[in-house]
């Protein structure tokens, strides 16, 4: 199968210079020109995904570690989909029953998993910074599938891709010059902080929507606008991403209660009205219905992605498995 990125080669450098990152920790640091090469390369398993014969043998022969020391649903599966499908063999390590659970430090974990000569690995981890300490200890790629409330770069790609389709689809445009706002727990949201710097980069106009002491401060400094008035937030807004509270990362009362918090921040369809007609919405799940999101609108016909993300998920994850693993595979014209 035909890269994409064969037809955009003036778009970025060539061979291994068009993403020369070893693994995948955060979109920080990312030039914009390799985070449109992961998008670019994205493109044909959206397309092979949507085929009856879902399989492309690329990584036969080699082994993928799903190490997930925090719970997860859509990303673990999500990837594990994408490793089987590009014909790796995926081992899924069950933290609850893993060593770490009797007393091994993460960097004992870290060089037992490097003896076993993975190909790659994919790390979820509950602590901010446990996914580079480990990718430091391992002589393979690593990709982070989410780290404390630091960063999830493949969440904000697959909703950079989702955007980027929905867009073409129905104005031919891209994600340059949309006003993206984005409401929910700023503060411990990893999914946040990876999708703004991820669409900035990408050119977007993005606001972003918290009660105070869920917003964190100085986030000007990212790029993006801040609010706390969310009716003002969602004028003239192209996408309405939300966000759920995240309880597991907080100490003490950040809200009064779900429901005082759905009466300022829930998206219902009275307050979408207040956002450009048609404005698309997305969530990168779970969702919490009835509070941060009401169901007739997270399911609203024509103009909710969420389903849509959960597809481009598979679709980046093998991207980047495939980016990641080109160098050791000695991958045609990739050096």
């Amino acid at each position: 199968m035909t890269s994409p990125a064969s037809f955009h080669l003036g778009r970025y450098p060539a061979g291994a210079a068009a993403f020369p990152h070893r693994g995948l920790m955060g979109i920080a640091g990312l030039a914009r020109h390799e985070i449109l090469f992961l998008l670019d390369e994205a493109e044909q398993w959206v397309e092979l995904n949507r085929q009856p014969q879902k399989r492309d043998d690329r990584l036969a022969g080699l082994t993928i570690i799903n190490a997930f020391f925090e719970n997860s649903t859509r990303t673990r599966l999500s990837f594990e989909i994408a490793g089987k499908r590009l014909g790796a063999d995926v081992v899924n390590m069950n933290a609850a029953q893993s060593s770490v659970k009797k007393g091994e430090t993460l960097i004992d974990t870290a060089v037992t998993l490097n003896a076993m000569r993975a190909d790659a690995i994919v790390i979820r981890h509950a602590s901010s910074g446990a996914v580079a300490l480990i990718a430091g200890k391992v002589d393979c790629p690593v990709l982070n599938a989410g780290d404390g409330s630091h960063e999830h770069p493949t969440q904000a790609l697959l909703d950079a891709l989702t955007l980027r389709q929905a867009f073409r689809e129905r104005s031919g445009g891209e994600i340059a010059g949309l006003r993206i706002t984005i409401c929910g727990d700023i503060m411990h949201s990893r999914v946040a902080r990876s999708n703004m710097l991820c669409l900035t980069a990408l050119g977007a106009e993005v606001r972003v929507c918290a009660p105070p002491a869920l917003m964190p401060e100085g986030i000007e400094a990212m790029g993006v606008a801040p609010f706390h008035d969310f009716n003002a937030a969602l004028e003239g807004a192209d996408v309405v991403m939300m966000l759920r509270l995240q309880q597991e990362r907080m100490q003490g009362q950040f809200v009064p209660s779900p429901r005082e918090y759905r009466h300022l921040y829930g998206l219902t369809l009275d307050r979408l009205a207040k956002a450009k007609p048609e404005a698309l919405v997305m969530h990168p799940g779970p969702m919490n219905r009835g509070i941060e999101i009401d169901s007739n609108v997270a399911d609203l016909a024509g103009r909710s992605l969420i389903t849509r993300q959960v597809e481009m998920g598979v679709a980046i994850r093998m991207a980047c498995l495939d980016v990641l693993t080109r160098s050791a595979r000695g991958a045609e014209g990739w050096a």
